[in-house]
């Protein structure tokens, strides 16, 4: 005995029809369109909350070693291929009421500091880069408050206020053009040499407000 066939059985053996596969292609091309760019907001935002924490691990990096060591230490800031800042921890075994003056008397990441009483992996200088960061266009990384390059330490990690200019602050904000992309924020190092992450946007008072 004959069975009659369903309308729809057919179409459903035959599979999805070119219509309805153009159609999904084209749902799937208005996503990815959609998707990919706030993907990559997503991921510059996240990069750019996490930079204060990149650069007050410099400040932090560059007092330990000078209290480690027992000598005068240095954070300095170059510009990498993104248009932000890398920093360097140098240190020098020099008194301190005798300046390391040349590069000579500091340490690199070859060769430990002039006068290391040790060997030359344990004081050589700590070095990191800033190509984690979002570019430039994407997130501002300014240097305060005078223009400086550099911040030095002193054996008893304070910060060096004989030497002209020292990065004591760095400001990090988003675009205009992307107000919303991430919080601006700042990193505060005292005099003491700590360093603290606070908001820049924020009133005396409040728990995020930045030490003038």
């Amino acid at each position: 005995m004959l069975h009659a066939t369903m309308p729809g059985s057919a179409r459903l053996e035959a599979g999805f029809t070119l219509i309805e596969v153009l159609v999904a292609m084209v749902i799937i091309a208005i996503l990815m369109a959609v998707g990919i760019p706030r993907m990559s907001d997503w991921v510059a935002g996240t990069k750019a909350a996490n930079a204060a924490s990149f650069y007050a691990e410099g400040f932090a990096m560059a007092r330990t070693q000078a209290l480690a060591n027992n000598s005068q230490s240095r954070l300095v800031f170059s510009d990498n291929a993104n248009g932000q800042k890398n920093w360097q921890v140098d240190i020098c075994f020099r008194a301190t009421d005798t300046p390391c003056q040349v590069d000579g008397d500091w340490s690199s990441t070859e060769a430990a500091a002039k006068g290391a009483p040790g060997t030359s992996t344990m004081y050589r200088s700590i070095r990191r880069d800033a190509a984690i960061l979002p570019a430039s266009n994407r997130m501002s990384v300014a240097l305060g408050p005078n223009g400086g390059k550099a911040v030095y330490f002193t054996p008893l990690g304070w910060v060096d206020t004989s030497r002209a200019n020292p990065v004591t602050q760095i400001d990090l904000a988003p675009p205009a053009k992307e107000a919303d992309l991430f919080r601006a924020s700042r990193v505060v190092v005292s005099m003491l040499g700590i360093a603290t992450v606070c908001d820049p946007t924020v009133a005396k008072g409040d728990s995020r407000w930045c030490p003038q």
